[in-house]
């Protein structure tokens, strides 16, 4: 978990969600996130509290717009095997 900056609290348009919310927007198990997180393939969440967590909604939106441009599946984790 990372800790929100100051200049992150004065950015202009700057709108953070709950877990609820993310889980509304993304169909995906809190593992999963969590999982796609640590690879640095899914937006940070923020540390409010010591028990509270949010997400900033840009860069969820824009993880989901990017998701979609590309059109194709998801590049599955761990090594790929090509056999010849």
């Amino acid at each position: 978990m990372r800790t929100i900056q100051d200049h992150e609290l004065k950015s202009p348009g700057l709108v953070l969600i709950n877990r609820k919310q993310l889980l509304s927007m993304v169909p995906l198990s809190d593992r999963t996130i969590y999982n796609l997180e640590k690879r640095g393939d899914f937006p940070t969440r923020i540390a409010l509290t010591s028990r509270n967590v949010a997400w900033n909604l840009g860069e969820v939106k824009a993880w989901i717009e990017d998701r979609k441009a590309r059109g194709s599946q998801a590049a599955r984790p761990g090594r790929t095997i090509i056999a010849s």
